[in-house]
């Protein structure tokens, strides 16, 4: 056992977020919940306080360098996914197993709440991503459904939360939603970086005329809930701030391995047809 691997805690280390276990959490507005089922998003939920927000800032900072202590527990780790020096995007599964804030943040019921009402039932951890986009020359996040990358689990029923750590708008390159994207087919994978618009090739002609992106203008610790078939991406940081991000992704609680492959890197075999359960994917959230 790796002493710093916090995947062997199945309940939070800190009390960082104690305060949203003791509070009652109001649950999503109508408007809220009509706006995922009927566009396949909703936004502007906060989840963070100003004080959460700092120390996850805090435990960011060292996570970033390869030589890290606990580095190699990372499921992926790519100091830019883009490989184009001139437009980073840096990007990372397994934050949660090595910083104490990351950790707990999965069990944060403002977060949990919702997503078991999006989800209809109890939740369960899927996996969870950082995004960082340095000032003036963070790269794009091309357009993409998350979905296409998760048909090593079935059935789909997941859902994403992404939480900016800092203030961001459409300079500093905030997701983008497609509205009503989430009713069409699943589409072939066509990248997470590079070409923001590789996609375009496998659209019919009647959803490229459907296309119009909407972007997420969020305050630092607000955070959108996405549909697993949402398309999503964001332009390049073009503004002279840095633009950090959480996606935390969750599924039902009865979702299957659909593969007898390791369904993350370095981690042990679900065979397919198992639900996920144990170390990796704890049960986070029961209504």
């Amino acid at each position: 056992m790796a002493t710093n691997d916090l995947s062997y805690h199945s309940s939070p280390v800190t009390d960082l977020f104690a305060s949203s276990r003791s509070e009652s959490l109001s649950p999503l507005s109508d408007a809220h919940v009509r706006s995922f089922h009927e566009l396949g998003f909703c936004a502007g939920i906060r989840v963070l306080t100003d004080e959460q927000v700092e120390q996850l800032r805090l435990e960011l900072e060292p996570l970033l360098d390869p030589g890290h202590p606990g580095h190699e527990l990372f499921h992926e780790f790519h100091t830019n996914e883009s490989e184009n020096p001139d437009q980073v995007l840096m990007h990372a599964l397994g934050a949660w197993r090595i910083a104490p804030a990351f950790h707990d943040l999965l069990w944060n019921l403002a977060i949990t709440a919702p997503a078991s009402q999006l989800l209809g039932g109890a939740v369960r951890f899927w996996h969870d991503q950082l995004f960082v986009k340095p000032d003036t020359r963070g790269g794009s996040g091309a357009w993409h459904q998350d979905y296409s990358y998760w048909t090593r689990t079935q059935p789909m029923a997941h859902l994403t939360c992404w939480i900016p750590l800092d203030d961001v708008d459409e300079a500093s390159g905030t997701v983008h939603y497609v509205p009503k994207s989430h009713l069409w087919d699943r589409l072939p994978i066509t990248g997470l970086a590079g070409d923001m618009n590789a996609i375009s090739k496998v659209l019919t002609t009647e959803q490229l005329e459907a296309f119009t992106p909407v972007p997420m203008t969020l305050r630092k610790g607000e955070a959108s809930f996405h549909h697993p078939l949402t398309i999503h991406g964001s332009p390049p940081n073009k503004s002279e701030r840095r633009r950090r991000a959480i996606a935390l992704n969750f599924c039902l609680d009865g979702t299957k391995s659909n593969t007898d492959e390791p369904l993350l890197e370095g981690i042990p075999v679900i065979p397919k047809g198992e639900r996920l359960r144990g170390r990796f994917f704890p049960l986070l959230y029961v209504p």
